[in-house]
């Protein structure tokens, strides 16, 4: 490969060069404490060609808390919830609506810092580090408008059977939010907006990698809402996060990344039927590409649905079944496809193929290349699989079997297994016997066919594709998956219900009570009990 994808220092443009930025504060019941203890520090995955050939850069460093600021960070989230009588829990939706608006501008503000900080922290390209930003800011402002939707269908009092009632959706208590380095904003937020909406109170783990972008987003949360309702902790997830759960105070696990992880946190909690989770985990996508398939605009959506951001998604296609009787012609398209993606650094205009997030991800690769190779699979790509420090092209792999890592393993990154098939039914056994649940992409122009996997995938998946890939938005539909891949369901609205809980005031249709309630109410003296409507 003669494409030379890292440069020296003078090759990086002026607007994208990045200082060193050493975080030395943290927030915790509403003030940025200075810290003076050991710090983590944050090399880039972009190389720089150096003196002693290609060196990592470093970018930043963050603090390196310990159990101590964890409990300090629980206790604040504790006090600030105050068994749902703190100031949050008990503010109006409309108060809190406009705290988070004064966020949303405070945040906007830290766009271009945050974004540059997407970039050299995880290898983002630059295009798609503004848009993770953007829809970020979407995302908080389509979430206010379905709470507003939620507030107006509770302002209503019901009566049933002699029975008057206010049915409403109230917090959950001490929640922590833990996202993935590969969204580290966007899927971040997916989970931290609706708890603080609800009026829940957070500790917030940021991910190993993708902390530092959130340092410029620390004045904002302080400024903007009341002390403790957001609280961060750093340090290693291993040694802060189990301890803070083993006192059975929080509430709300919401943790995205792996199920083993997921699993190993819910046990530490002394009470988990007391404990609510959401997560989103585990994904081994398949797409399904049969003999009646358009061959050019399948090659399209696999493209896009197995490499964007180098495959590092929980919802990247990461399997291919091809039908035998189209599988040549189909691997020479998909083949010519990734030769024509550009490589290189997030900056370079078009680029689609940035080096990997994680330090351990290209030797990993290279394992389950060299495994499939040694069980029967060939790379039959050009240049599949060329490694350079951190940076590896992407590798089409054919013909995988179930004998492989890549049959089984969820890759995460820029290597594509395609499976011959010749009955329909190896793919749903696939899909049956698989610990993942999340989506599948069906690739087919024949109605009767389509409508034939339709039934069956959608009791093994949470979403079947219909010639297009596998993805997450628009945020308004409902984001889960079966067995090891999720529990509960994330979108706008499914959010806001996930971190919080239906309570209801009710009394007896009678004189005296009818009075009683329409006092209250006509003087506004309490903020669940209310008719007012939020425009």
């Amino acid at each position: 490969m003669t494409e030379r994808i890292f440069g020296t220092e003078s090759d990086i443009p002026a607007a994208f060069q990045i200082e060193p930025l050493h975080q030395r504060e943290y927030l915790c019941n509403g003030e940025l404490i200075k810290w003076e203890g050991p710090v983590s520090e944050v090399y880039s995955p972009l190389l720089i060609e150096g003196k002693n050939g290609l060196e990592r850069k470093l970018i930043g460093s963050y603090p390196l808390g310990t159990e101590k600021e964890a409990f300090e960070a629980m206790e604040a989230a504790l006090a600030a919830y105050d068994n749902g009588r703190g100031e949050w829990p008990t503010m109006s939706i409309a108060n809190r609506i406009k705290c988070m608006d004064t966020f949303v501008f405070k945040m906007v503000e830290q766009r271009d810092q945050v974004v540059k900080l997407l970039m050299w922290e995880i290898g983002k390209s630059y295009v798609d580090s503004q848009k993770e930003f953007d829809r970020t800011v979407d995302y908080i402002r389509a979430t206010i408008d379905a709470l507003k939707d939620v507030d107006r269908q509770s302002s209503r009092f019901e009566i049933k059977e002699g029975l008057v009632a206010q049915i409403r959706r109230s917090p959950l208590g001490v929640v922590i939010c833990m996202g993935p380095f590969n969204y580290p904003l966007n899927e971040t937020f997916t989970t931290l907006i609706p708890a603080i909406l609800m009026g829940n109170t957070l500790l917030f783990k940021s991910p190993k990698h993708g902390s530092l972008l959130h340092y410029p987003l620390l004045k904002a949360f302080r400024d903007s809402f009341p002390k403790g309702v957001v609280n961060t902790v750093y340090g290693r997830g291993a040694d802060v996060i189990p301890p803070v759960m083993r006192t059975g105070k929080v509430n709300v696990l919401a943790f995205i990344g792996s199920s083993k992880v997921a699993n190993d946190l819910k046990k530490q909690h002394p009470k988990i039927n007391r404990l609510r989770a959401v997560l989103s985990l585990d994904a081994k996508n398949a797409a399904i590409v049969t003999a009646k398939a358009d061959i050019p605009l399948s090659v399209k959506e696999c493209i896009t649905g197995t490499l964007s951001f180098n495959g590092q998604r929980c919802t990247a296609i990461k399997i291919i079944f091809v039908h035998k009787t189209i599988a040549d012609e189909f691997n020479r398209q998909f083949s010519e496809a990734v030769s024509k993606l550009k490589c290189g650094m997030p900056w370079q205009e078009g680029v689609s193929i940035t080096p990997v997030a994680e330090p351990g991800k290209p030797a990993y690769l290279k394992e389950c290349i060299d495994d499939a190779i040694a069980n029967g699979a060939k790379v039959i790509n050009e240049n599949g699989g060329y490694t350079n420090g951190s940076f590896v092209f992407p590798a089409v792999v054919y013909p995988v079997n179930s004998k492989m890592k890549l049959f089984i393993e969820e890759q995460f990154g820029p290597v594509i297994p395609i499976v011959p098939y010749e009955s329909i039914e190896e793919p749903i056994e696939y899909q049956i016997n698989s610990p993942h649940g999340m989506q599948v992409s069906i690739f087919s122009t024949d109605s009767k066919e389509v409508a034939s996997l339709i039934d069956p995938f959608v009791n093994l998946v949470s979403r079947v594709n219909i010639n297009s890939q596998c993805q997450r938005g628009p945020d308004a539909f409902p984001f889960t998956g079966r067995k090891d891949s999720a529990e509960g369901t994330l979108s706008v609205t499914d959010a806001l219900r996930a971190f919080s809980i239906r309570s209801l005031v009710t009394t007896r249709m009678d004189a005296l009570n009818k009075s009683l309630i329409n006092e209250i109410v006509n003087n506004r003296d309490s903020n669940f009990l209310s008719t007012d409507f939020i425009l």
